[in-house]
């Protein structure tokens, strides 16, 4: 429903609230991140999990190059260029994409068949490939909203690197980089992401599309459990 043309904006706190009041709808409070968490999943579980996520790791630097193509404001391109550097590496085998396939390797996955993407759910590869066509089709501004998990991400890293290390014996802290490095990263991602989506989303309009962006991605998020949840039941 479209807004009223006289429809206010929402001052800075009240904006911010609104989009902070989603994290109840990020995918921590998921049924099989729950159990992750509390040692329930099976090696199979935790195969199947590491490499579906990896589809979505792989994909994040062509997201960010999507927004910063559709980005007029060179401040934000040259900020954004970070995230890329910072999950390709700055050179082969460094990178936030090669923790992650350690990570794959910890819980027994050879590197191929993560790679050729022989495990990753039609469901997982649907939500994913939403977001990014999301990214590449929104304005530059809803495709930065919508990253604003990453306020809810820090949290939540930091009880998954606890718990795996307390529930799954085969999985040492080292394999756990991906997480331990990205901790004190995403937080400031989400500061600096959270005051740009502020200064930028100044009507009305903009802040309720923000929002909008932000409801989509909780619902990409979730939806990737969805189907590894049902991938992983398949054993």
């Amino acid at each position: 429903m479209s807004l009223p043309p006289s429809a206010a904006p929402m001052s800075s706190s009240e904006f911010i609230a609104a989009l902070r009041g989603l994290s109840h709808r990020y995918w921590g409070t998921h049924p099989f991140h729950v159990r992750m968490h509390g040692g329930g999943l099976s090696e199979y579980e935790l195969k199947i999990w590491a490499a579906n996520r990896w589809y979505y790791q792989c994909v994040l630097p062509q997201k960010d190059a999507a927004i910063i193509s559709n980005c007029p404001v060179p401040e934000i391109r040259r900020e954004w260029l970070d995230r890329i550097a910072y999950h390709d590496g700055a050179k082969a085998g460094d990178g936030g994409i090669e923790r992650w396939l350690r990570l794959c390797t910890a819980v027994g996955l050879g590197r191929e068949e993560v790679l050729d993407q022989r495990h990753v759910a039609p469901g997982v590869r649907f939500a994913v490939d939403a977001y990014v066509t999301f990214a590449r089709t929104k304005p530059w501004l809803e495709a930065v909203a919508s990253g604003l998990t990453e306020m809810f991400a820090g949290h939540l890293m930091q009880r998954r690197v606890a718990d795996m290390l307390a529930n799954y014996s085969w999985i040492a802290r080292e394999d756990l980089a991906y997480f331990t490095d990205r901790i004190d990263k995403v937080s400031g991602e989400g500061k600096g992401t959270l005051d740009i989506v502020v200064r930028h989303a100044v009507t009305r309009e903009q802040q309720e599309k923000a929002i909008a962006a932000l409801s989509f991605k909780t619902d990409v998020l979730w939806s990737m459990l969805d189907a590894i949840e049902r991938a992983a039941a398949k054993e």
